[in-house]
């Protein structure tokens, strides 16, 4: 059930954080939550260690949402955050002043919101992000039937080492 959501990194959260760190991660999930427009069925990053704390990955677990780390050296996976991250850098950030902390993170509100609500966006055909939401909002389904449809048993704490995690999923499918 998650097609019209696919491509969801159209719709823009941001934040800054003075360093990575699962904290920071889990503050940064409840304000995905509260502001995203639909419920969140999946969340695919890159293998930073803050996504792979325990305490993350139960929060992922505890609101059934999927974690699905990329394959190291594989960015072309994440291609499309990897986009968005480079129209960050194109048309906020090279014109922000980066040395005022303060008014930065008010400045990334501002873009945020013109991202999702005024920014006319090629791969939507022209259209923002809040206008294809509206189209789609038919067919999105319910936060109830996101977690209906989410099965735990399924889920489980991954090991920050890739390789280490594929050999104890092969260890697991053979017993």
């Amino acid at each position: 059930m998650g097609a019209p959501y696919d491509d969801c990194t159209r719709w823009r959260v941001l934040d800054i954080y003075n360093r990575r760190s699962a904290a920071n991660t889990l503050e940064f999930i409840d304000k995905m939550l509260e502001q995203f427009p639909f419920p969140i069925q999946r969340i695919q990053s890159d293998r930073g260690r803050e996504f792979f704390a325990e305490k993350v990955q139960k929060k992922f677990m505890e609101y059934g949402i999927k974690f699905r780390p990329v394959k190291p050296a594989s960015p072309h996976l994440n291609g499309k955050v990897e986009r968005s991250q480079k129209t960050d850098l194109e048309e906020f950030y090279a014109t922000a002043d980066l040395s005022d902390f303060e008014h930065l993170r008010e400045n990334l509100e501002c873009w945020q919101f013109y991202y999702n609500w005024q920014r006319p966006h090629g791969g939507l055909k022209g259209k923002t992000p809040s206008q294809r939401d509206a189209e789609l909002c038919e067919k999105t389904p319910l936060s109830e039937e996101v977690q209906a449809m989410y099965d735990r048993s399924k889920e489980h704490i991954q090991n920050a080492n890739y390789y280490v995690e594929m050999k104890l999923r092969k260890l697991k499918e053979s017993l």
